[in-house]
């Protein structure tokens, strides 16, 4: 606890961070970011309460607002160059009540708009969103341009919601592709997609849809630092306190 000598004011060194009010000793929150950061795999909530010996609802918070650090972080910076955008639809294992649905009943899978920058053929930054459960040209220009600069150059499949690319500024490459050829026309989205479903079936074995994006953001946060990977509990401990404070109702509405 810090105190102003003139005011008298006093705050905490976790005040304004992921741990603002945090009861959770600093110590598992450590734990739990050098957990997350150092294992490409990810860890599941269930697989961190038993490790570090908390209950799970403390584990699950702590994980739920480490990731969504990680998407505020990744969410200040732009893609340049040539971006890839492919849409992919993610499933989810967890059956979720909704109005127009029966109690129990699966929902239908969740569409994601993934971007992937090229710089000289290689590979820079990638950003994956969350779009709900259909790709439209609305939904697709909101994305862009939140996610790449301006004026560059953009390239799709034959989708016709893409058509949108050329109006809000980026040049458009648009090429409708059939069977394998979309795996070579789209090489880095297609391998991204398959990857991050790898990575989603292969640890968190029950995830409802509300939290698709965070687990997103963990995927792509790392894939984004795969050059730096011995700095990437540091880099994750900078993201961590210079992120907003986050409630918990925040994470389960």
């Amino acid at each position: 606890m810090y105190q102003c000598v003139i005011c008298k004011h006093q705050t905490s060194l976790t005040a304004g961070t992921v741990m603002h009010r945090s009861r959770t000793p600093l110590l598992f929150w450590f734990w739990t970011i050098y957990l997350i950061s150092t294992d490409k795999r990810g860890i599941s909530t269930l697989g961190l309460s038993k490790k570090l010996g908390l209950s799970y609802w403390k584990a699950w918070t702590m994980v739920h607002k480490i990731r969504r650090a990680m998407g505020d972080r990744d969410s200040t910076y732009q893609l340049a160059g040539i971006v890839e955008i492919d849409d992919a639809f993610f499933g989810t294992s967890l059956k979720e009540k909704s109005k127009r649905s029966k109690r129990g009943r699966s929902t239908s899978k969740t569409a994601v708009l993934v971007e992937v920058s090229l710089h000289d053929n290689a590979v820079g930054f990638a950003k994956m969103t969350v779009v709900g459960s259909k790709v439209d040209s609305e939904t697709i220009a909101q994305v862009i341009k939140a996610d790449i600069k301006e004026d560059q150059t953009v390239k799709t499949d034959g989708l016709p919601a893409y058509t949108v690319i050329s109006k809000i500024g980026h040049t458009h490459q648009q090429e409708i592709v059939k069977g394998k050829n979309a795996h070579e026309v789209l090489k880095w989205t297609h391998m991204l997609i398959s990857n991050a479903k790898s990575f989603l079936l292969g640890t968190f074995h029950r995830m409802g849809k509300k939290h698709l994006q965070s687990y997103l953001d963990e995927f792509y946060y790392r894939f984004n630092r795969r050059k730096w990977e011995s700095q990437l509990f540091d880099r994750l401990i900078t993201a961590c306190t210079i992120s907003r404070a986050i409630c918990f109702a925040e994470l389960t509405q």
